[in-house]
């Protein structure tokens, strides 16, 4: 099972990512939203902004998110990781409800470049 420690750092890899990426991607990052990212085994969640290309994470707060977020995410410490370092695919991880992403209509139109 993943610490939150290497959750964090996988946030922190994956904005770093976003910050270096081109094309459709580059602008699914560039929406300015409100952000939390639930870790269901460890049952605490990260709640920051997506905004200017990265993740800003912000807080750190046990149990589920406290207020709805405009981006939730909610996965296992374990999938996060690895969707970061490449060894799990988002758009197959999504569809077989091992990761849970839940915006508004346009966000996820805009969001669907990332998968």
């Amino acid at each position: 099972m993943a610490t939150m420690a290497e959750c964090r750092s996988a946030l922190d890899r994956l904005s770093d990512n976003l910050a270096g990426a081109d094309g459709d991607v580059r602008s699914a990052a560039a929406l300015d939203r409100s952000l939390s990212c639930h870790i269901k085994d460890l049952d605490v969640t990260f709640t920051g902004r997506l905004t200017g290309g990265r993740i800003q994470v912000l807080d750190t707060v046990q149990g589920p998110p406290p207020e709805k977020a405009e981006i939730r995410l909610a996965m296992t410490g374990d999938d996060l990781v690895a969707m970061v370092d490449g060894e799990l695919n988002f758009a197959k991880a999504w569809g077989s409800g091992r990761v849970r992403l839940e915006a508004g209509f346009r966000d996820l139109l805009k969001l669907r470049s990332l998968l």
